[in-house]
């Protein structure tokens, strides 16, 4: 009993040593670590406080305000934002995998998890298609059927056009996560399975008239189709018919460039890199026609802060001090930055796998 007590003792005296001698955790910390602790706890009160308002809106069937999602996006590009700069100076924190599978562990918490879950959750609901938006039964066949047999009109292959089919469903993907006639919570423009404004809309609309003769001659079934779903959309936004959106669409900004696609795979043999690659003529397609055009793609370099800030926008180079520094980068550095289009040019990939022609 007596040894019992004394070691007692022992641990309580050296307790206070301890105390006395050796600093806080908070105290080892520099002014720079302990910012970006502070950093990213503020980011992430924010996050939830956002989250939290917009679910008691949506629960109480408020008003919301214009652009609902946008203060969403922001919030949650702050939190990954702060946790990568916190990693940057505190590689201890450098999270576990996640569910999410963003590749660089640096750039997410997994213990935020959840939170991510309701924003999608959020994102669902704001973005839930209008009355009378026109589905189809068949909405990831449709994307490929249109995109095989566009890139066949404009003269290519057919492994070449498969590889059209392919890619577009990873576009249908990467705008709407495989949703058909969706809005867009962060936008009052872009709204339909392949995320289209008005006058895009109307402009792939010309260019699929312009070739509607030679797909009718090609593939009478698929006119068919699209003399059906013309007509189901007559006096309606064609943006929610999913046919008539993914029809335009694909002509509107990306079927002149399906010409490219024999150069492309072999610069980009990764199927997702050609995604990726796609995608950019969606989000910046001035520059990537041009990136294209040089001979040199991979190290086009784009230098734009307008362009820089479009791909910001789009979750590239977005995340953390270092990234949102940038004043330039080359093609190969955004496609390597595009991580966060992973696992949904992945779906796809699961998907066309279901789906493409045997």
């Amino acid at each position: 009993m007596r040894a019992r007590h004394r070691a007692a003792a022992v641990i309580t005296a050296l307790g206070l040593i301890l105390a006395t001698f050796v600093p806080s955790l908070a105290q080892t910390l520099t002014a720079r670590q302990s910012e970006a602790v502070a950093t990213y706890e503020r980011a992430l009160g924010d996050f939830k406080a956002i989250l939290s308002e917009r679910r008691r809106q949506i629960d109480a069937k408020q008003p919301l305000p214009n652009l609902p999602g946008q203060a969403l996006y922001l919030a949650r590009v702050a939190v990954i934002s702060a946790y990568k700069d916190l990693t940057d100076v505190m590689p201890s924190r450098t999270g576990r995998p996640n569910k999410f599978e963003i590749p660089p562990p640096a750039y997410f918490d997994a213990d935020i998890e959840p939170l991510v879950d309701e924003y999608s959750k959020l994102f669902e609901i704001m973005e839930a298609p209008p009355a009378g938006a026109q589905n189809s039964a068949t909405p990831f066949k449709d994307v490929v059927d249109l995109a095989v047999a566009i890139a066949r009109a404009k003269g290519l292959a057919p492994d070449h056009a498969e590889a059209a089919g392919r890619i577009s469903l990873g576009l249908f993907f990467a705008e709407t996560n495989g949703k058909q006639n969706v809005r867009n919570g962060r936008s009052n423009t872009y709204m339909g399975s392949f995320q289209t404004g008005p006058s895009e809309d109307r402009n792939g609309h010309r260019k699929w008239d312009a070739i509607k003769g030679e797909i009718a001659a090609a593939d009478p079934g698929l006119s068919a189709r699209d003399d059906k779903e013309e007509a189901r959309a007559r006096g309606t936004d064609h943006r929610f018919n999913h046919w008539t959106n993914v029809r335009d669409g694909l002509m509107n900004a990306h079927a002149d460039i399906f010409r490219e696609i024999p150069g492309i795979v072999k610069t980009l043999p990764d199927p997702i890199d050609q995604m990726k690659l796609f995608e950019l003529i969606q989000i910046v397609p001035t520059p990537t026609r041009a990136a294209l055009r040089s001979g040199d793609l991979l190290n086009y370099r784009v230098s734009s802060p307008t362009i820089m800030k479009h791909l910001r926008n789009n979750s590239i180079f977005a995340f953390g001090q270092a990234d949102r520094a940038r004043t330039s980068a080359s093609f190969r550095e955004i496609l390597g930055a595009m991580w966060l289009f992973k696992r949904k040019f992945e779906k796809a990939m699961a998907k066309y796998a279901e789906i493409k022609p045997r």
